[in-house]
């Protein structure tokens, strides 16, 4: 399912720019694989619930998952006081 609309997502193929050896383990928005994950819950780097770091354009992270190809961007920036 799509996140926004809740149709069938068309599952897209991983990245070519995709490398094993840039990876971040941030949630996936999308499948949310690593809800039920005791590492993950303890913050720490699980070997099977990592995305794909595809670039980078300074604090925002453009990643893909790998277990349900959803592609999408994260800020990192800390978020400013109201």
């Amino acid at each position: 399912m799509c996140c926004r609309t809740r149709v069938p997502a068309v599952r897209l193929p991983i990245d070519p720019q995709a490398d094993i050896a840039r990876r971040a383990w941030v949630t996936c928005p999308a499948c949310d694989d690593a809800r039920h994950c005791a590492t993950c819950a303890d913050l720490r780097t699980c070997g099977e619930h990592w995305r794909y770091l595809i670039a980078n354009n300074g604090p925002v992270l453009h990643l893909q998952c790998p277990g349900c190809t959803h592609t999408w961007s994260l800020d990192t920036r800390p978020a400013q006081p109201a």
